[in-house]
């Protein structure tokens, strides 16, 4: 048999659950391939970029219901199932598929964001162009992707971090091309600096940063903010980045704005990650053509 699609894999991935313990993905994917079963050929089968089809269409499946909140993260590469994807298991609909997902509002603004409802979030595909869903794709893509590189961070150490934050803005073209133009400041001694951009070669010019490593759900507020403005004051810097895998409060960019720091919560923290090939790297592309008009002009005139 063909490998299904992901979204006919959303049961079989909730029973390979069902045993209420958290499971690696090699371990999910292992028992959804033995459910179906999936044929030594059909396991064979690779994407362009050349994962095994099966596996990647699990881990798309595992996206979809974390987002609903059937089943949860317990820590990098392992999933469990929550209450609710053991409830749905107990009461099963007679469909289990995206208009299922669809009732849960966090799935809505993952698979269709601003959708007001379930019938809004789930458009007909007949309404849309190709183009129009190769963009949604794409986009999805870059969510689930925004997603994983938060996980990444987060599984590593606040150094980690401020060090990724000073190879981030190196690689956006801030500090021009020496090698010592950005750096972490020493720990014991920062001053609640933690990293420096020289924009010029003698350092008359620097960007003073603070990278917090806080949890993506957390909000960090106005004092934070004001903290982080006493010590640019120390140092007489006039020119402040906050960034975080956090959010920011309305009090924080409000006092932010007035004192003339840049914010960068998480989201754009991982858009910038994405744009710049920070912690990632390309595993395809695809080229859009359109008829060359001037080709089949030639010589009309």
């Amino acid at each position: 048999m063909a490998v299904p699609k992901y979204n006919q894999l959303y049961l079989p991935v909730l029973q390979a659950l069902s045993d209420g313990k958290t499971h690696t993905n090699h371990e999910i994917a292992e028992a959804v391939a033995d459910a179906i079963p999936l044929s030594a050929e059909d396991r064979r089968e690779t994407t362009p970029s050349g994962k095994p089809l099966y596996f990647d269409r699990v881990s798309w499946a595992k996206v979809y219901l974390k987002k609903a909140g059937l089943i949860e993260a317990e820590a990098r590469g392992r999933h469990r199932l929550t209450a609710e994807g053991a409830s749905v298991l107990a009461h099963l609909p007679p469909i289990l598929d995206n208009t299922f997902l669809a009732q849960y509002p966090s799935f809505r603004e993952f698979y269709h964001p601003n959708s007001a409802s379930p019938e809004a979030a789930l458009p007909a595909n007949p309404d849309e162009t190709p183009s129009d869903l190769i963009q949604q794709s794409f986009e999805a893509m870059n969510r689930k992707l925004a997603d994983d590189l938060l996980a990444e961070i987060m599984a590593k150490d606040p150094s980690f971090f401020e060090a990724l934050v000073v190879k981030l803005l190196l690689k956006m073209g801030y500090g021009g091309s020496a090698s010592d133009s950005g750096f972490v400041t020493q720990k014991t001694n920062d001053g609640g600096i933690d990293g420096i951009i020289r924009e010029d070669k003698l350092g008359f010019d620097q960007i003073y940063i603070q990278a917090k490593r806080w949890d993506p759900t957390a909000s960090i507020s106005r004092p934070e903010i004001q903290k982080f403005s006493g010590a640019l004051q120390e140092v007489k810097a006039s020119k402040g980045l906050f960034i975080t895998t956090a959010n920011f409060s309305d009090g924080a960019r409000a006092s932010a704005e007035k004192q003339h720091i840049v914010l960068v919560d998480g989201t754009r923290l991982t858009r910038l990650m994405i744009e710049y090939n920070v912690g990632v790297s390309p595993i395809a592309k695809y080229e859009i053509k359109e008829i060359d008009s001037d080709f089949f002009n030639e010589g009309e005139e």
